[in-house]
């Protein structure tokens, strides 16, 4: 298992400010139905960048504290899955290449398997995403609240 390199630490806000910037544009109508007449074009960035929210650390469960502390100790992680490489198949997350998300299992207490709970980390310093629904919404998580 590959255990992903951590950049510089960035604050909260630098991090969040960078994955912006790392996004492209995004113009303030994020979604406009394919069906629609509409002749401005959006670019996918302009979807991935608005299915991404945000969360404070504080707001996570705490089973989710427990997964971002063994990612920091290195191990030892629940599921031999854990620390493989996420595809990022549902395009959701920044553009990155093969190898830069990892992920992780955010353990759900009463569920048989590995549950629908996950935090997928990049490569920079606390760039860390929450998904609750098995990778449907992704939300960063704020280290700073």
């Amino acid at each position: 298992m590959r255990i992903p390199p951590r950049i510089t630490r960035l604050g909260g806000s630098a991090a969040l400010l960078s994955l912006l910037l790392a996004s492209g544009p995004v113009t303030a109508q994020a979604a406009t139905p394919a069906t629609t007449t509409s002749t401005t074009a959006y670019s996918a960035t302009a979807f991935r960048a608005a299915a991404v929210g945000s969360i404070c650390y504080s707001a996570l469960p705490s089973q989710a504290h427990d997964t971002l502390d063994l990612i920091e100790q290195g191990g030892p992680f629940p599921y031999e899955q854990d620390g493989t490489v996420f595809q990022n198949r549902e395009g959701l997350l920044p553009d990155q290449s093969t190898g830069y998300y990892h992920e992780y299992t955010v353990i759900t207490p009463g569920s048989d398997d590995r549950g629908a709970r996950r935090i997928v980390t990049g490569e920079r310093n606390e760039e860390d995403y929450y998904t609750a629904d098995h990778y449907a919404s992704f939300d960063l998580v704020d280290h700073d609240c």
